[in-house]
């Protein structure tokens, strides 16, 4: 593995918490970079690392990634020994992959143009309809403990982190399976742990 520094660009009021809950579980050294909406997320050095002007990004070395998604996969394959992925050719990373970028592609992008009122015509959205996106999802959580093998992986982080986020803001609706999964991930110890460091850095009223 590269002993390059790794940095997480984010907010705690971001989706960069799921990018630090994945960093705490993998046990890495890593510095935290906090950056504000509109300002200091918008300045050259910033968008230099990601032209988005969003967050979060990590940085390792002189390889930047983007996205929660790639992050997570990203950070699972520098420890092996954490088993954070199945290994690569095994019958578990097919469903790794599928699971983990039907989360960050079909379900949050319904979930999204639902919230601004703008769902496309199935035949046009990857997503198709909603009723099939939500009821796919739950039959693959349905009295599982994992999505890809029987080991906790990136993709069961994922999962929890969006299927929490989005119960919480009331954008997803609670089916028993979704509580259930959430539930069982997110009290892990780098769940945690990752939370109360960036609780205590949301701004005080």
């Amino acid at each position: 593995m590269s002993t390059a520094p790794l940095t997480l660009y984010t907010h705690p009021m971001s989706r960069g918490r799921v990018a630090r809950w994945m960093l705490e579980e993998t046990g890495l050294p890593y510095q935290a970079v906090i950056l504000d909406y509109g300002s200091t997320m918008k300045t050259p050095d910033y968008l230099a690392i990601n032209p988005m002007g969003k967050v979060p990004a990590l940085r390792h070395g002189d390889t930047v990634v983007t996205e929660n998604a790639a992050i997570c996969l990203y950070l699972a394959d520098l420890v092996p020994e954490k088993r954070l992925a199945p290994p690569p050719g095994s019958a578990e990373r097919g469903p790794y992959y599928r699971w983990m970028f039907f989360l960050a592609g079909p379900l949050e992008a319904m979930l999204t143009a639902k919230a601004s009122g703008t769902l496309a015509p199935a035949s046009s959205a990857g997503y198709g309809r909603e009723q099939d996106t939500l009821d796919t999802l739950e039959a693959a959580l349905q009295g599982r403990a994992h999505l890809a093998g029987e080991h906790f992986s990136a993709v069961d982080l994922y999962a929890a982190a969006c299927l929490g986020f989005y119960m919480r803001i009331g954008q997803l609706p609670a089916r028993p399976a979704f509580k259930a999964f959430a539930e069982r991930h997110m009290g892990r110890p780098a769940a945690l742990r990752a939370a109360e460091i960036d609780n205590a850095l949301l701004p005080r009223q």
